[in-house]
């Protein structure tokens, strides 16, 4: 009996391990289904960023800890259905596609939260949450995961980029104002429920010294007296996107992009406005995050409003269809 469970183990273990993983490049199509263990279960390699590990995980038990990472445990649970689903469908296009992918290439995703998506270990979890509200959200997690199991999101019958993030400024973006493609479920839509997050506005001041060194400008040579208020002289905006985010803006004679001077200065989004102050200057962001797709504290507020995770996806995601995976 010990000898045909350790078989029985070992042949379980040997299917995990050569399972083989396909990694995604952005906005291509699926081409084919992922491959599925003898179990029944997806499983998906790995790279774990803070350590250097790459370990295969059945892919349900993956996206627990997606969903702790990156939706707050508080939120209600068809949120947390909607963003399991987002994030079931985001894992599977890079287990189903081909890609150069430099950053991990022996792994379909990372748990880095700037390339892939975040991801918290159990261990993670008690830290975080303390041991009374550990079993609490993990379980709250695990509902949403396995109430949604195989659940994904399709248009045109193809997985689609389930882009997502914190909050909107009240719109969500349109894709090619952010990045490069148009992509046809990723259009702006009304977002009112953001409001209530706690980002949906802040304010953030620098010196000048900080935004030159990050922008390459030289707004410390300029005179006092014309380092006051919203000079239009010093900061220009150039274009601005259907959401009132800005596209392009002039910086003492330089012209940067918006979604460049985010990044290079820690800004939450590109919707911002400021106020020069002598050596400072103060910025007032809307919204965190690149604003494409699923707004997470507006399928909070879909969510609370009484939408079911299907209603808050084809809201956020044009024209798509919520299929189940067939085995």
């Amino acid at each position: 009996m010990r000898k045909l469970v350790a078989l029985t183990v070992l042949f379980v273990l040997i299917g995990i391990i050569i399972v083989p993983v396909l990694i995604v490049s952005n906005f291509k199509e699926a081409e084919k289904p992922p491959e599925i263990v003898e179990t029944g279960e997806y499983n998906i390699t790995v790279y774990f960023h803070e350590t250097g590990e790459t370990r295969v995980l059945p892919l349900d038990a993956y996206l627990v800890g997606v969903l702790a990472a990156e939706m707050p445990a508080e939120f209600e649970i068809e949120a947390l259905k909607a963003q399991a689903v987002a994030a079931r469908t985001y894992a599977l296009r890079r287990l189903t596609l081909n890609a150069d992918n430099s950053a991990h290439p022996e792994a379909a995703v990372c748990t880095n939260p700037n390339h892939c998506q975040a991801h918290m270990s159990s261990e993670e979890m008690k830290s975080r949450w303390g041991m009374i509200n550990y079993f609490r959200y993990k379980s709250k997690m695990e509902e949403a995961v396995y109430s949604t199991k195989d659940m994904v999101l399709t248009y045109e019958g193809r997985l689609i980029e389930p882009v997502y993030h914190s909050t909107s400024n009240g719109k969500t973006e349109n894709s090619e104002d952010v990045w490069l493609n148009k992509i046809p479920y990723l259009r702006s839509v009304e977002s009112p429920w953001d409001k209530d997050s706690p980002r949906f506005q802040e304010t953030k001041t620098l010196t000048l010294c900080q935004v030159d060194d990050a922008l390459g400008t030289n707004l410390e040579a300029l005179p006092a007296s014309a380092m006051q208020g919203t000079n239009q002289e010093v900061i220009r905006v150039l274009e601005t996107t259907g959401t009132n985010r800005i596209k392009k803006l002039n910086i003492n004679g330089r012209t940067l992009m918006g979604t460049d001077v985010r990044a290079a200065l820690g800004l939450n989004s590109t919707h911002f406005a400021w106020q020069l102050q002598g050596d400072r200057i103060t910025f007032v962001t809307r919204g965190f995050g690149h604003g494409v797709g699923m707004s997470q504290y507006g399928a909070n507020g879909m969510a609370k409003a009484g939408a079911t995770y299907e209603e808050i996806l084809k809201h956020y995601y044009t024209g798509v269809e919520l299929e189940k995976l067939t085995q």
